[in-house]
C-alpha cells in the first residue's frame, strides 16, 4: 500500500494524526494517544502553537529551567535556558556562582552590523559594470525608503552597498555586499525585503545582461560580535595547587586550538550554554550555531572560540564570537515563554542580550574545562544523568532511592545501574 499523499497540508489535524496513525504507527492508540497528551489544555495557547508552523500535530517540550547568581557587568541576572541535556543548567549555575564572588563577568558589544548579499552572474566588461553601479548606487538606497524608514527612525538602516568581484571563486559571479544595522530585530526579514528591492533595481537595465541568481541575509555576521570575559587571581581558582591548574586549563584550551577534533567538542559545549538560552528568547538558534562554527574557521582551521592567559599573577579568560539575535519581532514577542524570559531578563536590548548570552556560552566552557582538568567530565556529568537512567527502569519510590543511595559513592554507567536494579529485582 503507498504511503504517498497528496493535500496533507489542507486536512484538520485529527485526519492527519489518523492518516500518520494508519501508515506509520506501530501501536496506533499508543502512538495518538502520546501526540495528544502534549497537547496544551489551553485551546487558545494550543492554537497559536499549531499556527507557528505547518502541519502541526502535537508539541515537543524542552525543560525551560533557571540558572541564578550571574552577575554580569555590575548586575544580577537569573537566565532562562531551554535544553534536555542533564548537567548543563547545574554546571552554569555552579560557575555564576563562583564567579559572582570574584568580581562576576564582563563584557562588551564590539560591533552589530549585519550582512546580506545579492548574487549575480554577469560575462561582460566589468569597468562597465562598475561605471553602471557607481551611477545608480545612490537609487539602491532611495528605493527602500519605504521599507527602511521606521528602521532609520530607530537609529538603523542600511550602512553601505559594495559591488564585489568574485569570479576569481566562480566564473562570472558578482555580488552587491549590503551591510545594516537592525537595532533590536534580528531583521532577517527586514533584510531580505531590502536585498530584494535593491535587486529588482539594479537588475533593471537595458544596458547590461545581469542574472540576479538570489537575494538573502548571511547568517555569518563577523562583524555583529560580542566579548564576554572573567578574570580573577590565580590562587582564587582552585582550593589548592591552583598555578598548577590553573595551567593544565590554558594547555587545555591550547589543544583546543591546535586539534580540530577537540575544538569541535569544545565549543559545542560552549553552544551548550548559548542554544539553551537562544531557543528560552524565542530567536533562530540554527543561525547562531551556523555563524558561530563559521567564525571558529575563519583562520582557515576550525579553533576554539575561548581563550585564557596568566599575566602578572591573574586569570583570565575571554570568548569573542558573533551573535544575531532580537528582542522585538518573531518569536520573541508570539511565544508566552519567549516573552517571560525576555521579562525575567529585565527586558534586554539586542545588544544586552548578546552579552547574556555569550556569558553563558563562556561560564559552561569554563564548568567543562575545570571538570575535565580536575575530576573528568563524567563524575559529575552522569551523577545529573542517574535519574534519567533510573527512570526507564523504575517509577517505584523504594528502587529509586534505593538505586540513588547506591550509586552515591560509585561508579556510574548505564550497564551499572540496569545491573544492580536486576539483582534487586531477581
Amino acid at each position: 500500500m503507498s504511503k504517498q499523499i497528496t493535500g496533507f497540508s489542507k486536512l484538520t489535524k485529527e485526519e492527519k494524526i489518523t492518516w500518520l496513525a494508519t501508515h506509520f504507527f506501530i501501536d496506533k492508540e499508543q502512538g495518538i494517544g502520546t501526540l495528544e497528551s502534549y497537547w496544551n489544555s489551553n485551546k487558545k495557547l494550543q492554537k497559536l502553537h499549531d499556527d507557528f508552523i505547518e502541519n502541526t500535530l502535537s508539541n515537543f517540550y524542552f525543560p525551560y529551567a533557571i540558572a541564578p547568581n550571574f552577575v554580569i557587568n555590575g548586575r544580577d541576572y537569573a537566565i532562562p535556558m531551554a535544553i534536555e541535556e542533564s548537567s548543563v543548567v547545574a554546571a552554569a549555575s555552579l560557575v555564576a556562582k563562583f564567579w559572582s564572588t570574584r568580581g562576576g563577568f564582563k563584557t562588551k558589544v564590539i560591533s552589530t552590523t549585519k550582512i546580506g548579499q545579492v548574487h549575480f552572474m554577469y560575462m561582460d566588461n566589468e569597468s562597465d559594470l562598475v561605471t553602471y553601479f557607481n551611477s545608480i548606487k545612490s537609487e539602491l538606497f532611495k528605493v527602500t525608503n519605504n521599507i527602511t524608514k521606521n528602521m532609520r527612525q530607530r537609529g538603523g538602516g542600511i550602512l553601505d552597498i559594495e559591488l564585489r568581484n568574485k569570479t576569481k571563486d566562480l566564473d562570472n559571479y558578482y555580488q552587491l555586499h549590503v551591510t545594516f544595522e537592525t537595532k533590536d530585530s534580528m531583521g532577517a526579514n527586514f533584510i531580505n525585503t531590502c536585498l530584494e528591492t535593491i535587486a529588482n533595481r539594479f537588475k533593471d537595465t537595458d544596458t547590461l545582461n545581469i542574472e540576479v541568481v538570489m537575494s538573502i541575509l548571511s547568517n555569518y555576521v563577523p562583524d555583529c560580535l560580542v566579548r564576554a570575559e572573567v578574570s580573577c587571581k590565580v590562587e582564587e581558582l582552585y582550593k589548592e595547587d591552583s598555578e598548577y591548574y590553573a595551567q593544565k586549563f590554558i594547555t587545555a584550551l591550547a589543544i583546543a586550538n591546535a586539534e580540530p577534533h577537540r575544538a569541535v567538542t569544545h565549543n559545542k559545549g560552549i553552544m551548550n550554554g548559548i542554544d539553551s538560552v537562544v531557543i528560552a528568547t524565542g530567536n533562530d538558534f540554527r543561525a547562531v550555531e551556523a555563524g558561530v562554527h563559521t567564525y571558529a574557521s575563519k583562520s582557515g582551521q576550525y579553533k576554539s572560540l575561548s581563550n585564557a592567559k596568566i599575566s602578572g599573577g591573574i586569570f583570565s579568560f575571554w570568548i569573542e564570537i558573533p551573535l544575531s539575535l532580537g528582542t522585538v519581532g518573531g518569536l520573541t514577542k508570539l511565544h508566552p515563554l519567549a516573552k517571560l524570559s525576555l521579562e525575567i531578563l529585565q527586558n534586554p536590548s539586542a545588544k544586552e542580550l548578546m552579552e547574556i548570552v555569550a556569558v553563558v556560552g563562556l561560564a559552561q566552557n569554563f564548568a567543562a574545562l575545570r571538570a575535565l582538568t580536575t575530576t573528568g567530565i563524567q563524575k559529575g556529568h552522569m551523577k545529573m544523568h542517574l535519574g534519567n537512567i533510573i527512570k526507564q527502569l523504575t517509577t517505584d519510590e523504594k528502587e529509586v532511592t534505593y538505586l540513588l543511595e547506591y550509586f552515591k559513592n560509585r561508579p556510574i554507567s548505564h550497564s551499572a545501574v540496569v545491573a544492580e536494579f536486576e539483582r534487586i529485582k531477581a
